[in-house]
């Protein structure tokens, strides 16, 4: 290879084994759905939620799928956290009423520790309502998009943060994901966990038995959420060593401002530490896809009507998802490819 620089350092590679069940010991096992009549009615419509939520994570191969308990006024929130062990609080946004955010501030002052989720429907009106609100006592707000994946998503991404740090020690690793609409990172999320799973499925074969190959879905690739640069640069610093990959978008937050060039300077941020990282930015603005061919990294259009077939192929074919391919040095050709351990 062409430079001192491009050559691998063996020290810096190790291989580690995991004790798998040593991971993901914090779980997700009682939800507080917090909504109005009307919203309730409407969920139950679109179907019951806990035997939405059980399909799906029969599907997935995961067990032990959290029970969701619903209230309609504040009074029976209260009454629900002072006598369950509640893990996560999910609060359905009412346009009429402006109560949610304030529920939600006394809710994280006397349980500082319950992750709190504001789930609500995507219109304009609602991204000004947003935008006016103090949003500091909320964890994450997500569009509901008339889909049981988003509940999965948000389950699994709270869960994600709960036990990264522990889990990363143990070798466990992560895909960061940089966006700040709400509206993409709800479409985003339920698409890469199911992408996920399904590759962590494949993976549980090499179990030796039935509980091994159970422990061995606890060891899956991880999400992180940044929304905004300082969220992003702390998290590449932190777990940079443990990445997969990065999909970021190129404008959002930075210093408490919009910046369109806020993903541009993180991605040379990581590619002055890391040329090899795998990268892939996503925009409304196609103008940015010969600047991502510059900077050597993937480019998808928010736009396309293959939005999700596109990042899922990018992130197999990336992030170590794909088959195994043996690469001839010298020329770039591929040799040959294996498609599980055993070959």
């Amino acid at each position: 290879m062409a430079g001192s620089q491009n050559i691998l350092d063996p020290k810096k590679y190790y291989f580690i084994d995991t004790s798998f069940n040593l991971l993901m010991k914090r779980r997700i096992y009682q939800i507080l759905l917090i909504s109005s009549t009307y919203d309730s009615f409407m969920l139950e419509e679109d179907g019951r939620i806990d035997e939405t939520i059980f399909m799906e994570y029969v599907s997935l191969n995961l067990r032990y799928p959290p029970q969701f308990i619903k209230v309609t006024s504040e009074e029976e929130a209260f009454d629900v956290l002072e006598d369950k062990r509640i893990e996560l609080v999910i609060s359905m946004l009412n346009i009429e009423k402006t109560d949610t955010f304030d529920i939600a501030m006394r809710i994280k002052k006397e349980y500082p520790r319950i992750p709190i989720v504001v789930l609500t429907p995507f219109s304009r009106e609602v991204n000004l309502k947003l935008a006016e609100k103090d949003l500091s006592a909320i964890d994450y707000v997500f569009s509901w998009l008339g889909n049981a994946g988003i509940l999965l998503a948000i389950i699994k991404l709270i869960e994600d943060k709960m036990n990264i740090d522990h889990d990363v020690q143990q070798g466990v690793q992560a895909i960061l994901l940089v966006e700040d609409s709400i509206r993409f990172y709800s479409s985003y999320l339920p698409n890469i966990y199911k992408i996920l799973l399904k590759q962590s499925k494949i993976f549980m074969t090499e179990g030796l038995n039935e509980h091994h190959k159970m422990l061995r879905m606890r060891g899956r690739t991880k999400i992180l959420l940044a929304t905004n640069y300082e969220e992003a640069i702390t998290m590449w610093r932190k777990y940079k060593n443990n990445l997969l990959g990065i999909i970021t978008d190129i404008s959002f937050m930075r210093e408490g401002q919009t910046d369109k060039m806020a993903g541009i300077r993180f991605v040379e941020n990581v590619r002055a530490e890391d040329q090899y990282m795998p990268i892939l930015f996503q925009s409304t603005d196609v103008e940015y896809e010969s600047l991502a061919n510059e900077l050597k990294v993937g480019f998808l259009n928010k736009n396309s009507k293959t939005l999700s077939i596109e990042l899922r192929n990018y992130i197999t074919e990336y992030f170590s998802f794909g088959d195994f391919i043996f690469i001839d040095p010298k020329n770039g050709r591929e040799i040959t490819r294996a498609v599980d351990l055993k070959q």
